[in-house]
């Protein structure tokens, strides 16, 4: 597990275009800000913080205490910058490290989460990070391994908002849910365009059953059905 970053005292920060919100990053926060009383004073936890905006929105909705986990050393230390200037140091912590491994243990009343879940092994995309979209061919990688992670990071009466592409099965993670004790509710769904360059690194299986179902295709343009989805656990909606 790697240690702790370092929140520096204070210092300006530009976002980087490798690390710039994307659609799925601004539907994520439309969505936590649509529910604002559930944030106000909650430990707060993001897996895959990038550029740190969803954690800096957290902070500005009211979140008692912050902790993100990303793997690339550039959102660490555009994050941890950022942050700080905004000064949230003293209530954030940020570890770079794999999934849930820097957070072992504990829990958190919130986990949100933008994972790499475009079905395509090759994540290249412009002057993006590999690891930006690289979800494995079905998508479902790194969806996966957060799901089965909930029960043992999410406190009883907490939620988790997670981005979701449909064309990865949306069925497939309520039912894996479902195994792990939580029920999985869309609460903002909508459609995002897919720049061509991206499209042609989905895998061609994913994209020839998806093309007239969940990707949608427009003269030389094409959109995708995503949702922002949330878990809670079953015994807590009781």
């Amino acid at each position: 597990m790697k240690q702790p970053i370092d929140m520096p005292a204070r210092a300006t920060n530009a976002v980087s275009s490798q690390l710039r919100p994307s659609e799925y990053t601004t539907l994520l926060i439309q969505a936590l800000r649509a529910d604002p009383q559930t944030i106000v004073g909650a430990c707060a936890l993001e897996i895959g913080f990038g550029s740190g905006v969803v954690l800096a929105a957290l902070g500005d909705l009211g979140a008692a205490h912050l902790c993100g986990v990303d793997i690339e050393q550039q959102a660490a230390d555009a994050a941890s910058r950022m942050l700080a200037d905004l000064g949230y140091a003293a209530i954030c912590e940020l570890f770079e490290g794999d999934m849930w491994l820097p957070v072992a243990g504990r829990r958190f009343d919130l986990i949100v989460a933008n994972l790499p879940h475009f079905p395509t092994e090759n994540g290249s995309v412009g002057d993006r990070l590999p690891s930006w979209s690289c979800g494995g061919p079905d998508g479902r990688k790194f969806l996966d391994e957060f799901i089965k992670g909930l029960a043992e990071h999410l406190r009883t009466e907490g939620r988790a908002l997670v981005t979701h592409n449909a064309f990865v099965d949306l069925d497939c993670s309520r039912d894996l849910a479902a195994r792990y004790g939580f029920a999985l509710r869309v609460v903002l769904p909508s459609l995002v365009y897919i720049p061509t360059e991206k499209l042609r690194t989905m895998t061609d299986s994913v994209r020839q059953r998806q093309q007239g179902r969940t990707i949608h295709v427009y003269g030389p343009c094409s959109f995708g059905e995503m949702s922002i989805v949330e878990f809670r656990r079953t015994e807590s909606r009781a």
